[in-house]
């Protein structure tokens, strides 16, 4: 009889490993390495590629404004660390932002552009003002000279339209002009915006950005999640009633509910509990309880990896495995350790890793595969390449710095990992 192994004792934590440290800084070399020296389009914006790196869209392909923005806060990030070249990706990502992506005649940043102007939706979403909003915040970081005039011109228009005070969040999307789209609100750009404000007060000091943070959370997390067993509703009515039949976009706005959002609050969670001085215990205490959740029902223990979506019966809805719950989960498994030292954190650390050096990875042509099918094969119903360095270079660089506050903020602080 062979003897029980108990996985859950864990060794000494990776994390305080040279080795591991060091493998860590590799992979984000690897993700510069691919997406540096490629990205820049001649013509303005950034390029998406293919599976095997080549650029899509033809000679007038579509700059969604997530790619433009999250370009910029990764530049921003090698620029902190001291990678040549990524100040010029910086500055090039600013002024496509600010003379292109930036609507001159009405405010605001539209969502797709292309060589032409806005197109495809040229609809003014919250989702796309949060990643402004981080972008700027990361470049001020960095120094680039346009940050301060970006940061304030976003915030007005956050403010002014965006922000619903009655609620404490943020509405979803405007027509061009300004004209509301009504019927709908999502927890995905108010999740994206905590992070966004949360890194902007940490660069300006204006409490008002934490203010917002504090209340976003406190709508989509302690009011709605813990009702909801701490699963994190996606889709709610204008009035912010959760919507459990909603159907829309299934990159964005998919059906059910989607574990990987539940790992993202875990860390942003622990984060805003730091910056507001460790005031609000309901904030650790979801913080983990989410953690629990988005394992005990979004991890297939059968063939490994994270499911796409559940539904409200906690069963697989889409059986897909992004690499975007993956690397979210390298940041939450970090922040939870850091704050409450349990092996079984680490241990999932670990067994997250490992899943992605044996399946997400592409070892062969570079980058991380976007998307497996259940069986782990890669495949491309949802995302058609590889068209984003955000959640990677985060997942590779956030366990090297201490679990208190955003990356660029840590970097910029050269606090060491004690």
């Amino acid at each position: 009889m062979k003897p029980k192994i108990n996985t859950l004792v864990a060794p000494p934590r990776w994390i305080k490993r040279p080795y591991h440290r060091e493998w860590l800084m590799q992979q984000a070399n690897k993700l510069f390495d691919y997406f540096q020296y490629r990205s820049i389009n001649p013509k303005g914006g950034f390029y998406e590629f293919d599976k095997l790196g080549r650029p899509t869209g033809g000679d007038n392909p579509v700059r969604g404004i997530h790619t433009t923005t999250r370009m910029v806060h990764c530049m921003a990030i090698g620029h902190l660390l001291g990678r040549p070249g990524c100040d010029d990706l910086l500055d090039h990502g600013m002024n496509y932002l600010w003379e292109h992506h930036r609507d001159k005649q009405h405010g605001g940043y539209f969502w797709q552009v292309d060589n032409d102007g806005p197109c495809g939706e040229p609809t003014k979403q919250a989702y796309g003002h949060a990643f402004v909003l981080l972008a700027a915040s990361s470049a001020k970081f960095a120094g680039h000279p346009l940050a301060d005039a970006m940061i304030a011109d976003v915030t007005e228009v956050i403010n002014t339209r965006f922000w619903e005070e009655q609620h404490g969040a943020v509405a979803e999307e405007f027509e061009t002009d300004w004209t509301p789209v009504p019927g709908y609100r999502g927890q995905n750009c108010n999740m994206h915006m905590t992070e966004a404000l949360m890194e902007a007060y940490e660069v300006t000091g204006d409490v008002e950005y934490l203010t917002k943070a504090k209340r976003i959370a406190e709508l989509i997390i302690k009011k709605h999640a813990t009702a909801c067993e701490y699963r994190v509703a996606e889709h709610f009515t204008e009035d912010w009633k959760v919507d459990y039949n909603y159907s829309g976009n299934e990159m964005f706005r998919p059906s059910g509910t989607t574990p990987g959002h539940w790992l993202e609050w875990t860390r942003l969670l622990l984060q805003l509990y730091t910056l507001t001085g460790r005031s609000h215990e309901w904030m650790p205490k979801a913080a983990r309880e989410l953690f629990v959740s988005a394992f005990k029902f979004g991890w297939d223990f059968e063939k490994r990896g994270i499911f796409y979506t559940l539904d409200w019966n906690n069963q697989p809805k889409n059986r897909a495995k992004l690499w975007w719950p993956h690397a979210e989960g390298i940041g939450a498994t970090h922040f939870l350790t850091a704050h409450f030292g349990e092996d079984m954190h680490m241990y999932a650390y670990r067994k997250q890793w490992s899943f992605i050096a044996n399946h997400l990875l592409d070892h062969e042509n570079g980058g991380w595969h976007e998307e497996l099918s259940e069986d782990l094969v890669p495949q491309a119903t949802l995302f058609p390449g590889k068209s984003d360095i955000y959640h990677a270079l985060q997942a590779c660089l956030i366990p090297l710095y201490p679990a208190v506050g955003s990356l660029p903020e840590m970097i910029f602080r050269d606090v060491k990992q004690p």
